[in-house]
């Protein structure tokens, strides 16, 4: 098995692989621990218990978004289990599923930085996926509906919009 040596220095075996995207590019970085740590700012940062809800919390506190205690608002805390949004950035979970609903507001901004989007686009449960695929349908016919009109298309508009209507189970 060939080694990969440090793309930095060219001397040490790459144990540390960095990627990040910059204009939408991918770059692809193969370091040794050295240069990664100086590339980094420093610190032993690479001999650390990683933990998904540590890497959340440490995201969530340090999100360009503003602090939850910057906007001197009361502490919202999620009715049915009791947890604040400050005990979710200091965690990094959510305690229920009623707090989505609670710090919705808060959530989704965050959920759209990590993920690129609001959007399931990965794989669904089988017992979902007819559901799914009909709203899809949906979706797809709306942005051909619009389209229609915009080229002045309107026949083709009348039979989308209907196509629409059945699907949603309204009377043509």
């Amino acid at each position: 098995m060939k080694v990969m040596l440090c793309q930095n220095c060219k001397l040490k075996e790459a144990t540390v692989s960095i990627t990040r995207f910059i204009g939408g590019k991918k770059e692809e970085l193969h370091l040794c621990k050295d240069c990664a740590e100086e590339l980094l700012g420093g610190g032993d940062f690479l001999n650390f218990d990683f933990s998904l809800p540590d890497l959340l919390g440490t995201l969530l506190k340090q999100a360009s978004l503003p602090r939850w205690e910057e906007i001197k608002h009361p502490t919202v805390k999620c009715p049915k289990c009791g947890l604040s949004y400050e005990g979710f950035q200091e965690i990094g979970k959510l305690g229920c599923s009623e707090c989505y609903k609670t710090f919705r507001s808060k959530l989704t901004p965050l959920i759209k930085r990590i993920h690129g989007n609001m959007k399931h686009s990965g794989k669904v449960p089988h017992r979902a996926g007819e559901e799914l695929n009909r709203l899809r349908e949906i979706e797809k016919l709306r942005r051909e509906l619009e389209e229609a009109i915009r080229k002045e298309e309107y026949e083709k508009a009348a039979e989308l919009r209907d196509k629409i209507r059945e699907l949603e189970g309204r009377r043509v």
